[in-house]
């Protein structure tokens, strides 16, 4: 998603462990307000960009209209910090409704008591969950039985490619398997003097979007045993991983090459984005890219797939990482079941959802609006409504530390591809042990 709906992982663990501390558990079970009053909520959000702030009010319009008495006050730029200050300090000014970027710290919210606890307002609505959103979706808004948050739009993650350097090097379809891949990447790599022409992908961990949990989504995995403890030493999908990922580095010219080729790339969110200026043929990237490389004007023909998967699970091609926007209610809010009212309407109205995914180019987080014909698809974008959809299609677990442990294990993958470390098996022993650590002094 664009940068101003994303906060990096180590300031989210930053600013939520605080969180952890500050708030008491309260449940929306406590709410004894009457969401046919006339009342006045608040709402705290992520979104800064004139467009999408645009997009997310003509929303609440409609929640207005629908709910005349309820009246929705948008503060946004919120990210996890200021959100946190906020429900520390309580009070009337604070959040009634609340949302974050950060998927991957539902473990601290839930647990924690950041977010309240949704159980009773979906009982009272009678809503089977099950029957209106993806499971995916709904893994990454609960943690250990918990539902303090739904999912407001999502993201899914594929492969685009350059077709034209596609038809150029005689390659009729773009790769399924990480083998496949690999050689698709070499061919269309074309070297100029120490540096490139054009270079097949960038594999490198900070090549824009290319991450180890984006990776390894397309590995049959488990990060944490049955036991809960960390399981990247054992599970041997990871060891391969960070093999094939390395082997990739040094195949297409290695660490320092492609370090320095990278540094020559534009912003990541701005027209210069290197698959739109043609600097790579191949990128690992959300659906948003696609009406962003539009906008930027490329002038070669894109197209869209899945990311491949490991060679001896082909039948799971499809298949992809996902993540998104959760929204929840403030443990503090006086106002809980008028804050329920737009949570339910943001995530399960289907016009609502179908709207808000039209405007800001999201996934839409509900099968309804999937397959609404109000949905606007272009046959590009359609690769990510149905990488959404496949029951294959996976976000990192919940961990109590939030994404601390995505952050130690992206730190070693910065170290292994680097030739900083030498002995995989060690480093991922090493690493699974400091994970383990972390969540056990988080508990």
């Amino acid at each position: 998603m664009p940068r101003n709906r994303r906060i990096t992982a180590a300031v989210a663990v930053a600013s939520i462990s605080l969180l952890a501390s500050a708030c008491t558990g309260q449940s929306g079970t406590a709410a004894t307000d009457d969401p046919d009053a006339e009342t006045t909520i608040s709402f705290w959000h992520g979104w800064s960009g004139p467009a999408e702030v645009k997009a997310l009010q003509k929303v609440v319009d409609g929640f207005e209209k629908a709910h005349p008495n309820i009246h929705v006050k948008l503060v946004g730029n919120i990210n996890d910090d200021k959100l946190n200050q906020a429900l520390r300090a309580g009070g009337s000014n604070g959040p009634d409704v609340v949302s974050s970027f950060t998927t991957a710290n539902i473990g601290k919210f839930c647990s924690s008591g950041a977010f309240a606890d949704l159980k009773p307002f979906i009982e009272k609505s009678k809503l089977d969950l099950d029957e209106i959103i993806p499971k995916p979706m709904l893994d990454y808004t609960q943690f250990e039985g918990t539902r303090c948050a739904l999912p407001l739009l999502g993201d899914a993650y594929g492969l685009y490619y350059n077709k034209d350097a596609f038809e150029k090097a005689g390659i009729k379809s773009p790769p399924k398997t990480w083998s496949e891949f690999a050689e698709v990447a070499k061919k269309l790599t074309k070297t100029k003097g120490d540096s490139y022409e054009q270079l097949g992908f960038m594999p490198n961990y900070h090549g824009y979007e290319t991450v180890v949990d984006h990776y390894m989504s397309q590995w049959d995995h488990a990060y944490f045993d049955k036991d809960g403890k960390s399981n990247i030493a054992k599970d041997p999908a990871f060891a391969e991983m960070f093999t094939y990922q390395k082997k990739l580095v040094d195949d297409l010219g290695g660490f320092e090459k492609l370090e320095k080729y990278r540094n020559t790339f534009g912003d990541e969110w701005g027209a210069k984005h290197p698959f739109q200026t043609g600097q790579v043929a191949m990128q690992l990237d959300g659906e948003w890219r696609l009406g962003m490389a539009q906008d930027a004007g490329v002038k070669f023909e894109i197209g869209t797939a899945p990311l491949p998967v490991a060679d001896d699970e082909v039948e799971d091609y499809g298949k992809g990482f996902l993540s998104g926007t959760i929204i929840g209610i403030a443990p503090q809010s006086k106002k809980q079941n008028a804050a329920w009212e737009l949570v339910k309407y943001l995530t399960t109205d289907t016009k609502a959802v179908v709207s808000f995914a039209n405007a800001i180019h999201n996934v839409p987080s509900t099968f309804a609006a999937l397959k609404s014909p109000d949905l606007k698809v272009d046959p590009g974008f359609e690769t990510f409504l149905e990488i959404a959809q496949n029951p294959k299609s996976n976000t990192p677990p919940a961990a109590v530390n939030g994404s601390a442990y995505q952050v130690t294990l992206q730190d070693f993958g910065y170290q292994y591809e680097s030739g900083k470390v030498k002995d995989l098996k060690a480093g991922l022993e090493k690493t699974a042990a400091q994970i383990d650590r972390d969540i056990e002094q988080a508990k």
